[in-house]
């Protein structure tokens, strides 16, 4: 039984080194960014936000040391900038954390936060969440997984931040390298409910529920047969490695993230090297 309580992926959390110089980078490729965010001090992280429609990239550094982000400093001692996890639209994070305690996940949270946001017509208001972690241990690919309740929406999805030059549209996968990914792609699929799909490459999906975005889990070689002509330099052997994106307009995208931008079959790309740790490739939606 699928969970009922968790759909399908929310966004996806790119862990940067310095905010303001990621989303500096990320404007230059053609994506519009929210201004910057400041969660709770117990927290003490920030983030700006690259809206899309139904889910979103969040770009995620750490501004104080605390507790809370020992997890993210340490993906960045060892791994670097990157996707560090995803979150799953959650409906009811209480109740989503039950449905996972009773499939055996020891649920962290439901945690209550959130951050100032300045509207457009220049009046403050907050972005409010519910969020709930799967154990930290349980990290299929390296990847770590939470769900994510919006209690408000409308300070999230702000029409004046979801158009972007490059035509980006929404998630269509995320892209795990893995040295199993048969046995990795399995160990998601029994922590969300789902099925796993064999790809004709050998890549295996898992689908994340509703109409959102797919898991794909390959090894790196995989990736690179994928995406011949872009560098994956900088890369781990494991972990989260890039996102396809829907866009309304190929040659918009190319326009976009010019010198950065290199075409890979029929996809128009951007090597992890110039979008902090992150393969970026623009399809046609």
């Amino acid at each position: 039984m699928a969970l009922k309580n968790v759909i399908g992926i929310d966004h996806a959390v790119v862990v940067v080194r310095d905010l303001d110089n990621a989303a500096g980078n990320w404007k230059r490729l053609g994506f519009t960014v929210s201004p910057r965010g400041t969660h709770s001090a117990k927290m003490g992280s920030g983030n700006t936000t690259i809206m899309l429609d139904p889910d979103y990239i969040e770009l995620l550094g750490v501004l104080v040391e605390t507790e809370h982000n020992a997890p993210t400093r340490t993906f960045l001692a060892q791994r670097g900038e990157g996707i560090e996890r995803i979150a799953f639209t959650a409906v009811d994070s209480a109740a989503g954390a039950e449905e996972i305690r009773a499939r055996g996940f020891e649920p962290l949270g439901p945690t209550d936060f959130e951050r100032p946001v300045t509207m457009p017509d220049g009046s403050l208001s907050a972005a409010k969440f519910r969020v709930f972690q799967w154990p930290i241990a349980e990290a299929p690919g390296g990847l770590r997984i939470f769900a994510c309740q919006h209690k408000t929406r409308d300070t999230v999805w702000i029409p004046a931040l979801m158009n972007h030059a490059n035509g980006a549209q929404r998630l269509k996968q995320v892209l795990i390298v893995s040295l199993e990914p048969a046995k990795d792609a399995a160990h998601l699929a029994r922590m969300i409910d789902r099925e796993v799909r064999s790809e004709p490459d050998g890549a295996v999906a898992v689908p994340s529920g509703s109409d959102r975005a797919d898991f794909i889990f390959l090894t790196k070689g995989q990736l690179s047969g994928r995406y011949p002509e872009v560098s994956l330099a900088g890369l781990p052997e494991r972990g989260g490695a890039g996102l396809v994106l829907a866009t309304s307009d190929l040659d918009a995208a190319k326009k976009a993230v010019g010198s950065s931008g290199v075409g890979s079959g029929s996809a128009v790309c951007v090597a992890p090297a110039a979008a902090n740790g992150t393969l970026l490739a623009f399809i046609k939606a």
